[in-house]
């Protein structure tokens, strides 16, 4: 059967466009009716929201190049349609997802623990795997402990909410990920975004203003997820010590990818673990699963384990999803080539991209290398020409980024070849050029 959703991604542009101008007739008509209540308050047909999603098809003049069906594993390439392409869009960086091992391990957890813990870890209690995945972690940040959660996102939000709040600021980088954005407001701290990588603004405003809040909190992330490039965290670590405030890194994107064992940007800048108070993760990307952790002190952990909302209120990890990323942090450990040829496909594509005078911005060449287009209806236009062309890659349109900004997002997996790469280059350079030019 047909739903709602599969029949708006049918309709035309100007379909789309005749239904939210219907729309909007409706709720102005309903609205000038004295008192009556505008459909928009109650029905969320006439949200606005949905208007905005109605008319994202008429700006770009293109189908919705999102939520595509695949078939298989998400790795190197992908099937859509029966069709294999060479696939850019997924954040398996170890090409752990599909790992024999990992599979193995996953399946014995379900069959031994069922496939949920069916409570949260307070209620419920623990299973063996829950305490060993956090002695992992936090052996890898060098720290003392470390806390599973069942969602990425949940960790920034639910452990920057807990641990802030009204006479507090979170300084935080200006293209920091909307989690940490979303935890800074629920916590009631004053956020202050700083210029992108500037840890000299930072060090300016705290020198100035570090006694007019009690908690200072500085956040960054190891590798950015738009952009591909990674912040001086030695500076970082100095100003920490210096102001004597709070130091978070966001590892979702470097651990598995930076250091020679892919410990994280700490063992690529040769830090201790104790340099930064708040290691967050994701085990999703390159340990296979799902899920966030932080790791830190004991301290850190305790007050997170007893009192935050993401954890106290929530499921426990699931049996297989632990069983995943132990599995993946010990193949990570036993097969160390892995993260040494993630770091040479991704200088290769990168080096490739720059021969060919596409424009990359700042990326350093580890997983992920941006293509800044900076017009949305290009940037449509050039990934369905991708797309044809046997290259799956998204668009990363506003509000995401800025407009100027607008780009195609290319994650690099260990298991790309250099062939394929090759092979990506040429036609995204030929592409581009044609969408620049018209």
């Amino acid at each position: 059967m047909t739903n709602m959703r599969d029949m708006v991604a049918l309709l035309t542009p100007e379909q789309r466009s005749e239904l939210a101008r219907q729309i909007m007739r409706d709720s102005t008509e309903t609205a000038g009716k004295g008192s009556a209540v505008p459909k928009a308050h109650y029905r969320l047909d006439h949200h606005p929201l949905w208007l905005g999603v109605l008319k994202s098809g008429e700006t770009t003049g293109f189908q919705d190049p999102y939520f595509r069906s695949h078939e298989g594993i998400a790795r190197d390439t992908t099937v859509i349609g029966g069709r294999e392409l060479i696939n850019f869009s997924n954040y398996n960086y170890l090409g752990l997802s599909g790992h024999p091992k990992v599979q193995a391990a996953a399946s014995e957890a379900v069959q031994r623990y069922g496939t949920s813990v069916s409570a949260s870890r307070m209620v419920g209690g623990e299973r063996p795997f829950h305490r060993e995945l956090e002695r992992q972690l936090a052996d890898i940040h060098r720290v003392e402990d470390a806390l599973v959660f069942v969602s990425g996102y949940g960790t920034n939000v639910t452990a920057i909410a807990q641990l802030f709040g009204p006479k507090d600021l979170i300084l935080h980088d200006a293209l920091i990920h909307n989690s940490v954005i979303m935890g800074s407001i629920l916590s009631g701290a004053r956020r202050m975004p700083f210029r992108h990588n500037d840890w000299e603004q930072v060090d300016d405003f705290l020198r100035q203003h570090r006694r007019d809040y009690e908690r200072v909190l500085i956040v960054v992330e190891g590798i950015y997820s738009m952009d591909g490039d990674f912040p001086d965290l030695p500076a970082f670590v100095e100003i920490r010590n210096r102001h004597k405030v709070f130091l978070m890194v966001d590892e979702a994107h470097s651990l598995g990818v930076m250091g020679k064992h892919g410990h994280g940007i700490r063992e690529h800048f040769g830090l201790r673990g104790e340099d930064v108070d708040i290691w967050m993760g994701t085990l999703s990307k390159a340990l296979a699963s799902c899920g966030g952790y932080v790791a830190g002190s004991f301290a850190l952990t305790s007050i997170l384990r007893y009192t935050a909302p993401g954890f106290v209120f929530s499921v426990g990890q699931s049996p297989s999803n632990a069983a995943a990323a132990l599995a993946a942090i010990d193949v990570m450990a036993s097969e160390p080539e892995r993260v040494e040829h993630l770091q040479q496909r991704g200088r290769y594509f990168l080096d490739l991209a720059r021969k060919r005078g596409l424009p990359t911005g700042l990326s350093q060449g580890y997983s992920v290398v941006p293509l800044i287009v900076g017009d949305s209806p290009r940037c449509i236009k050039l990934t369905e020409a991708l797309f044809r062309r046997g290259i799956h890659v998204q668009p990363i349109l506003y509000p995401a980024v800025d407009e100027r900004s607008v780009r195609l997002r290319f994650f690099l997996t260990c298991t790309h070849s250099e062939a394929q790469l090759n092979d990506a280059i040429g036609v995204i350079a030929e592409e581009w050029r044609a969408v620049r030019d018209a």
